[in-house]
């Protein structure tokens, strides 16, 4: 072990005592920021992990629109499938209705789904919660879990579809009868916005609903394992597709969502770097004094035939074990918090009494967090060179130190 190491390590650990006060607290210092810096990019990080996974699981990777009406979906179907990378491809029909059960209404999202295509491109099964999907028919529907709480439905149950096709009709003097259907299913994704709105129905039932006929609203696509979204809306886009028929990433999608949640998670990450910052230089503070303290010392080192350059590493790798100690343990710290994140919120809400506010406005029922690994790299390398940089004046100070005038020093 190199002798400036070796005494750097002594500086900070002197024999003697397991755990002296000024590492501790400079470790505390540098452990506080990295705790922080790794809770806030995991829950940030898990907001737009989550959107993905919600998105991809019930609308697949790739989105085929149209500015109007997409006439002919079951050749397009076909002809998408054939698109190297993709997986398999399901039409769709969508709109907003009017439900009704014993005179309560609500208005939720209407999404029309063909049943022989849609289990191959969506995993919407995994999130029924009571009833079965494989049930639904052109005579019934499943309802996301706080649509069917706020109406009072459960499986069995019966209620009334309205459409603005009721509208149309009416001004040409003809009579729409609202649609009678049986619940089948409550379904809850974990997002309370959707689980709050959504109603899924056959794909004939959406288009009689809307008086479609056999056109559709776009066609969901699910990429093949290790195939990406922007590649493959590359693709499909390059196929023969028809006329003002474009396909989509669920990022080009969500392209203006993404890039606030990003931005956001950019500024927080920026100010909360400053807490490591404040802590190197009160590591920094620290380590001048100690070149004060240890004047005599480093002269005695000098005279010993210790060249300037050693001197110098001896502070710089004192601010670097500081650093590699202090973001070991804020690691720790912060992958604690996020273990412990949902109790902590909970028990916050409750003594708030703000339990019913956390669910109407945070939107997902547990709060998310998604560690990446490129977070964790950039957190522990710029936590290390901050540390470097804050053993840089004093070891400047440390080396500028000549042998006969350490030795005067009183």
């Amino acid at each position: 072990m190199p002798w400036y190491l070796y005494l750097a390590l002594k500086q900070l650990f002197p024999s003697g005592r397991r755990f002296p006060f000024f590492t501790a607290i400079s470790v505390l210092g540098v452990a506080l920021g990295v705790g922080l810096l790794v809770v806030v990019t995991s829950v940030m990080g898990g907001f737009g992990y989550e959107i993905r996974r919600m998105i991809v699981e019930t609308e697949g990777e790739v989105q085929i629109k149209s500015r109007g009406l997409i006439p002919d979906a079951d050749t397009l179907v076909a002809a998408v499938e054939k698109v190297p990378g993709v997986e398999a491809a399901t039409p769709y029909a969508s709109g907003v209705v009017m439900i009704v059960h014993e005179g309560r209404p609500a208005y939720p999202a209407m999404r029309g789904l063909d049943l022989a295509t849609v289990g191959r491109v969506v995993n919407l099964g995994h999130y029924i919660r009571l009833g079965s999907l494989d049930e639904l028919d052109d005579d019934s529907v499943v309802l996301s879990s706080e649509l069917a709480q706020t109406l009072g439905v459960t499986v069995g149950d019966r209620i009334e579809i309205y459409s603005p096709l009721m509208i149309e009709r009416l001004r040409s003097d003809e009579l729409f009868l609202p649609r009678e259907v049986r619940v089948v299913g409550i379904l809850e994704i974990g997002h309370q916005q959707l689980d709050s709105s959504m109603l899924y129905c056959t794909l004939r039932l959406a288009q009689d609903l809307y008086g479609l006929g056999p056109m559709v609203h776009g066609i969901n696509v699910r990429a093949k394992t290790g195939v990406g979204e922007d590649d493959l809306a590359a693709r499909v886009n390059a196929s023969a597709l028809p006329r003002g028929v474009q396909a989509f990433s669920w990022m080009d999608s969500f392209e203006e969502f993404l890039w606030v949640l990003n931005l956001e998670k950019g500024m927080i990450f920026f100010l909360l770097l400053f807490i490591v910052i404040v802590a190197a230089f009160s590591v920094m503070s620290s380590l001048l004094i100690s070149v004060v303290r240890k004047t005599r010392e480093i002269g005695l080192l000098g005279a010993l035939g210790a060249r300037a350059r050693g001197v110098a590493a001896c502070f710089c790798a004192q601010g670097i074990l500081i650093g590699f100690f202090g973001t070991g343990a804020g690691l720790i710290l912060g992958w604690f918090m996020l273990a412990v994140r949902n109790d902590v919120v909970l028990t916050i809400a409750r003594l708030t009494q703000r339990e019913e506010a956390l669910r109407r406005f945070y939107q997902f029922s547990n709060l998310p967090a998604h560690t990446a690994p490129g977070d964790i790299v950039l957190i522990v390398g710029l936590t290390l060179v901050i540390s470097l940089l804050a053993g840089l004046i004093p070891a400047w100070r440390a080396a500028r130190l000549k042998p006969v005038e350490a030795f005067r020093n009183e």
